[in-house]
């Protein structure tokens, strides 16, 4: 069974590199719409994949952490990076440039090693992410899978290289959670949602 939570956010961003002029060579922002899906063949104790409030802890916060920022990529121009960090306390910068499709991979596995490192509270069994899918317009989204996550051929994301924020960290119920994620340090989900 495939179950299915939508976050959305606002952020900028812009994508050097690709066909549109607009897109590579001016900032500018977009209505995302992510849709988190994980699956199961087990139920667990409520008759459920994987409780929905839950999802509103960690998986929320990392998801949120894009909300009303620029994300930048690691490998623009030097001059444009220190300028967006300077002018803009809600950063995320990227080892790949933020398009739909680097985005459904970066929050893939964001939320895939997340997952790892959560234990079940209700019985949750064999719960996988299965997608992501990142809406970047009402027409057209970017959906990646484990293996489009873990691809080499689509450019090797390292989490390490990923980095928020202070501003983006501060906002999270905790400061260190990415730190934490980093260190595989083990979560467990409030069973107070």
């Amino acid at each position: 069974m495939i179950i299915r939570k939508l976050f959305k956010f606002e952020n900028a961003h812009i994508v050097r590199g690709c066909s549109s002029i607009k897109c590579r060579s001016s900032v500018h922002g977009h209505s995302y719409k992510i849709e988190i899906l994980f699956s199961s063949n087990f139920l667990d104790n409520g008759q459920m994949v994987y409780d929905f409030g839950l999802m509103k802890q960690n998986i929320k916060a990392l998801v949120e952490s894009f909300d009303h920022a620029i994300t930048i990529w690691s490998e623009d121009n030097k001059g444009y990076i220190s300028d967006m960090k300077k002018h803009s306390s809600r950063w995320v910068e990227l080892p790949v440039s933020p398009s739909a499709e680097q985005f459904s991979r970066v929050i893939f596995l964001m939320i895939d090693k997340l997952l790892e490192l959560t234990s079940g509270v209700n019985g949750e069994k064999e719960v996988s992410l299965n997608s992501v899918i990142v809406h970047e317009t009402d027409t057209g989204y970017a959906q990646a899978f484990k293996e489009d996550a873990y691809s080499k051929n689509m450019g090797e994301i390292n989490l390490k290289e990923i980095i928020f924020s202070d501003e983006i960290q501060d906002t999270w119920k905790d400061s260190s959670l990415w730190k934490k994620i980093l260190n595989n340090e083990k979560f467990i989900n409030s069973r107070n949602v």
